[in-house]
């Protein structure tokens, strides 16, 4: 149980300070994607692409998974837990986070709105 507390805490740190967290500001570039339905959140904890997308937006979204990824070997390795394990716990939180309307691939592979 300690672990699993442990893990939670390390992934929340992970998505607050990673900017994982929905956009607050219209500012943010994937803001407007994810209201778009051209960005949205994978069962993973990855970002993914439901529809068509631009050169520039599937790089930022290639940036922004790498970074992701990083940080989830990071929690594994300090936790113990095995990588998929902590990907998904990251994925069940962000998708969670996801406003209704938006789009959240399922663990079956499928895109859906929230």
């Amino acid at each position: 149980m300690n672990r699993h507390l442990q893990l939670l805490r390390a992934l929340l740190l992970v998505v607050v300070t990673a900017g994982m967290a929905q956009p607050v500001l219209a500012a943010d570039p994937l803001a407007t994607a994810r209201a778009a339905g051209q960005v949205g959140e994978r069962a993973d904890g990855l970002l993914g692409l439901p529809a068509q997308a631009s050169s520039s937006l599937r790089e930022q979204v290639d940036m922004i998974n790498a970074e992701r990824l990083q940080k989830y070997r990071e929690i594994a390795g300090r936790t113990g837990r095995p990588l998929r394990e902590v990907q998904s716990l990251a994925g069940s939180r962000l998708i969670e986070a996801t406003p209704n309307g938006q789009w959240v691939m399922d663990t079956n592979g499928q895109w859906r709105r929230r």
